[in-house]
């Protein structure tokens, strides 16, 4: 099979390739952007393999005019800056030695023994420069079918980063086929192997579950992770129930990783979440215990927990949103409390803090609709 898509014939990549095909290497396209070409999905980075040791990529590069830059040579990537662009090329490789976090590896100077360190077969597809497509471990069939399935035993693979556990569910959810489900073996390892989510960092459970719930439709994916064990030990209390709901009221609405996470419930501390995250978060679990309409909810959290917490109280409850809830919510958050302090110049400190707060209740009371008027009479 060859491949046609438009980044075959990039100048740039193409100079980096024929750099090392005039030093008499190897140099091969792979990963990502093979598997998304033959998926007919947009490809966001080119990366390289090549038998060339990084020390010779580097001479290489250089006599062929471009600038390398050794951002990761000791893991034998080296990114080679070509027309002002950056490609990480990187020495096949094999690994020697893995616990569960990392890996102790070696260069290989056979691309079946860089496929055979790699995590799922869709992922070990290499094209040459034109386009042709090599494939050293069958995994071909699979990326036809959609089908994620891991390289050799799923036990091995799991066991040498405990992290693929969750890639393998993110990776379903972008590229998997959701009519023939989820891989039977892969998804029983994942369960026997669940212990070993407790070695990774917090950091990278939580890019994966960003990364995971920002695809299309994660739900299938979620729900197989609550099966299994896995979304227990990653969010403890976690409900999927109302995700594939929600995806379906969502519609064309762009996806937000925050609100099918608020969707799920559950104790999302051990992901880590950013400061600014941690305060969106908190803001659609209030609208949603709030039991407030979309004006006031908006007017409370703000327009985009508003909107959410919305949503995934429709969701949980099997129904629509209630009708106008999208203008409502505008007008929620563009709303602003009619009275001011100097509105009640007879009143100071304390007693004035108090009579300001119980017209506000009385003005959130009357959905936003009060007048200046009514609430002072």
């Amino acid at each position: 099979m060859r491949i046609t898509a438009d980044w075959i014939g990039d100048e740039a990549a193409q100079a980096v390739m024929a750099a090392l095909a005039a030093g008499g290497k190897q140099a091969l396209f792979v990963g990502g952007c093979v598997r998304n070409a033959l998926l007919g999905v947009p490809v966001a980075d080119i990366d390289i393999a090549t038998e060339a040791r990084p020390e010779t990529v580097v001479e290489l590069a250089r006599a062929a005019g471009l600038k390398p830059v050794p951002t990761g040579i000791e893991h034998g990537t080296v990114t080679v800056v070509s027309h002002g662009r950056g490609f990480e090329v990187t020495t096949f490789r094999m690994d020697l030695e893995t616990d569960g976090r990392r890996a102790v590896v070696a260069f290989a100077d056979d691309v079946a023994d860089d496929a055979s360190r790699r995590d799922f077969t869709m992922n070990a597809l290499y094209a040459d420069a034109d386009g042709q497509v090599i494939d050293p471990l069958g995994g071909l069939p699979d990326v036809i079918a959609r089908r994620v399935r891991f390289v050799g035993d799923p036990h091995a693979r799991i066991a040498e980063d405990y992290l693929r556990i969750l890639r393998f569910f993110r990776f379903h959810a972008l590229y998997g086929d959701p009519a023939q489900g989820l891989d039977a073996e892969a998804l029983a390892a994942c369960a026997a192997h669940v212990d070993g989510l407790a070695r990774l960092s917090r950091e990278r459970i939580g890019h994966e579950m960003r990364r995971l719930l920002k695809a299309p439709d994660p739900a299938p994916s979620v729900a197989a992770m609550a099966a299994a064990g896995v979304l227990a030990h990653v969010v403890p209390g976690a409900d999927p129930r109302a995700l594939a709901p929600l995806v379906h009221l969502e519609g064309r609405m762009p996806p937000r990783w925050l609100r099918r996470l608020a969707a799920l419930g559950g104790d999302a501390s051990d992901l880590r979440l950013s400061r600014d995250e941690a305060r969106g978060l908190e803001a659609r679990q209030a609208a949603l215990a709030s039991g407030d309409g979309p004006a006031v909810m908006a007017f409370r959290h703000g327009a985009p927990a508003a909107e959410d917490a919305i949503l995934i109280r429709a969701a949980s409850l099997g129904a629509l949103p209630p009708e106008g809830w999208q203008a409502e919510v505008a007008r929620g958050a563009g709303a602003s409390f009619p009275i001011r302090a100097a509105d009640l110049p007879d009143l100071s400190g304390a007693t004035l803090g108090e009579r300001l707060r119980v017209l506000q209740e009385a003005w959130l009371r009357s959905n936003l609709h009060a007048t200046k008027a009514e609430l002072l009479a």
